[in-house]
């Protein structure tokens, strides 16, 4: 089993650092090949540009409906429709132009797990500050020995860093979707306040 980098193999947290600094380096390179393959282009640029006006577009036209709290004219309803479904086909059209660096990251975010779980292998890395549920251990438990629940296998802590660091990357420079693209809430998009 290989150690963490030498100089700071006498470290306590060394193992976790290195996956940590791993993690957030490989954030970078992936979104520097998202940069080149999609960010910079001037079709991305258009598209981002059609579905934040769209958006908003939208979201005032539903918002002098509620204001108003008259019966919604049918006409008024086709021309919501309409910006509806021209922002369902831009974000369709935005999905799909992204689908191209996403297999360049994805090849590049496999090398690095089969790198670093070569390098880690049955190693525990980490410990958690508490006793993970059933699912939950089996992720954080994953290819270690023993039986203790709070030990934290490389997969686990890798998994959690190239989930928050990517995602905060993508928001500290600029590359986070369009607000009104769909799929930019996340997995647990926010109500829309003026909804409720």
């Amino acid at each position: 089993m290989a150690t963490a980098i030498p100089l700071f193999a006498s470290f306590k947290y060394a193992d976790s650092l290195t996956v940590v600094g791993i993690s957030f380096c490989t954030a970078l390179v992936c979104e520097a090949i998202s940069w080149i393959l999609i960010y910079r282009t001037s079709s991305y640029k258009s598209l981002k540009t059609s579905i934040d006006k769209a958006s908003k577009k939208l979201e005032t036209m539903k918002t002098d409906n509620t204001s108003s709290k008259l019966t919604v004219k049918k006409s008024k309803t086709k021309k919501i429709d309409r910006v509806e479904s021209s922002l369902k086909e831009s974000s369709r059209d935005l999905s799909l132009f992204k689908f191209k660096s996403g297999a360049v990251v994805a090849l590049v975010l496999f090398v690095v797990f089969g790198l670093l779980n070569s390098l880690f292998e049955g190693k525990v890395v980490a410990k958690l500050p508490f006793h993970p549920i059933t699912i939950v251990r089996k992720m954080s438990h994953r290819g270690l020995k023993g039986d203790d629940s709070t030990d934290c296998s490389m997969a686990f802590l890798y998994l959690l860093c190239s989930i928050s660091i990517r995602t905060n990357l993508q928001k500290f420079l600029g590359f986070s979707p369009p607000r009104g693209a769909a799929g930019a809430g996340g997995m647990f998009p926010m109500p829309d306040p003026k909804t409720n």
